[in-house]
């Protein structure tokens, strides 16, 4: 048995262990503000929101792993997307069932709920399909599956899509959050596009800030637009100015800006380090 913090050979890993100690640090959290009766009036629905929030987080952040390794350079850190992805499937587990526990295991009522709310089916045919993808995330099934692993787990995105409009629909008019986190997607869904070289390389960085910022923006008067009878060309109206305060679009865009200069600056720094490795043997 291989334990979470080690690698195949036995070797103990501080990165995976810093990772897999943090996955319990949002749960711990919840728990010792509920034993501590600081969880309002109703601790469950703050349990069971806690635990839709960090389910999205989680995906989110096994998603930026892959980009995030290829800008700074550190393939070492592709060891943990696997353990990332695995605990946004186990909130989204606990999300479900304290939902359960919120209609007093119920099975039909919770059954019925899933059937009859639009937003509650998808969310759960998002948990479903990430279920199927955590079953078949372990080694054996790597193997044993060939090519076939890859494919069948391309489904990640769709599915993470899924679980974003669940979250826009369960926060009803107020979508400031649900848009920054779709704005994060559709830039690592932008980065996902980009040709091999272009990854590799600087110049696409700075294209992608306009672009996550110009989808992001899209995506929110998308929403108004087709969900809610708020004008869209209002919200859309208030990206444009500072006067109402920073909007999701105005994070994307920031957020793109220092990715894009972390590219430069590691770029920067191997260009020096090789340089300077360079006169070193030279001069000897």
């Amino acid at each position: 048995m291989i334990l979470p913090w080690r690698d195949r050979r036995g070797k103990f890993l501080p990165l995976k262990a810093a990772v897999f100690a943090s996955a319990f640090v949002p749960a711990i959290w919840y728990a010792a503000w509920w034993i501590a009766g600081e969880a309002g009036g109703r601790p469950v629905t703050e349990a069971i929101h806690g635990t839709g929030l960090w389910t999205i987080r989680f995906l989110l952040i096994s998603l930026a792993v892959t980009p995030v390794s290829r800008m700074l350079q550190w393939p070492g850190l592709l060891l943990v997307r696997r353990m990332v992805g695995l605990a946004g499937l186990a909130y989204g587990v606990a999300h479900l069932s304290l939902y359960t526990l919120d209609q007093k295991f119920v099975l039909t009522t919770v059954l019925s709920e899933i059937w009859l709310r639009f937003y509650l089916t998808v969310g759960f045919v998002a948990l479903l399909g990430f279920a199927v993808l955590g079953a078949t995330s372990t080694n054996a099934a790597i193997a044993r599956m060939g090519r076939w692993w890859k494919r069948l787990h391309y489904a990640t995105y769709p599915l993470i899509a899924l679980g974003l409009l669940h979250y826009f629909i369960q926060s009803k008019a107020n979508v400031s959050e649900p848009v920054f986190v779709a704005g994060l997607y559709a830039w690592m869904m932008l980065w996902r596009g980009m040709p091999g070289a272009w990854q590799r390389g600087v110049a696409a960085y700075p294209v992608l800030v306009p672009a996550a910022a110009a989808a992001t923006a899209g995506i929110e008067f998308a929403w108004y637009g087709l969900a809610t009878r708020i004008d869209p060309w209002r919200v859309f109206a208030t990206n444009l100015s500072l006067d109402f305060g920073l909007r999701p679009t105005h994070f994307v865009l920031m957020a793109g800006a220092v990715a894009a200069l972390s590219v430069v600056v590691r770029r920067w720094l191997g260009r020096s380090g090789r340089t300077a490795r360079s006169m070193a043997v030279r001069s000897v």
